[in-house]
């Protein structure tokens, strides 16, 4: 059975850095891409950012390209989003996800339970 736990959220103000983690208990998990969604209140769930099998293709959505970076340990089963210059818009509920696939599409496989993210101004 497939696991994914969100960890590292929290409470940071405005220019602050946090950094979520997301352990996987998948099996084979270094075939899958793994990737990192959110959902603000009364908003549909985004996309944020992916990376590949093997670590070497990231792709970020626009609001977060340069702030946000992910990370993936096939070692530890680990995937990372290290945040940067955190603002109010990147609040939100962060969700960790696993494909086979993967891409900017919300149709993902597996997904954790979410982390909460909250920056105040």
């Amino acid at each position: 059975q497939v696991q994914l736990v969100e960890s590292g959220g929290g409470l940071v103000q405005t220019g602050g850095s946090l950094r979520l983690s997301c352990a996987a208990s998948i099996r084979t998990f270094s075939v899958y891409a793994m990737g990192w969604f959110r959902q603000a209140p009364g908003k549909e769930r985004e996309f944020v950012a992916t990376i590949n099998w093997s670590g070497d293709i990231t792709y970020y959505a626009d609001s977060v390209k340069a702030r946000f970076t992910i990370s993936r340990d096939n070692a530890k089963n680990m995937v990372y989003l290290e945040m940067n210059s955190l603002k109010p818009e990147d609040t939100a509920v962060y969700y960790c996800a696993a494909d086979r696939i993967g891409g900017t599409r919300r149709e993902w496989t597996f997904w954790g339970q979410g982390t909460q993210v909250t920056v105040s101004s």
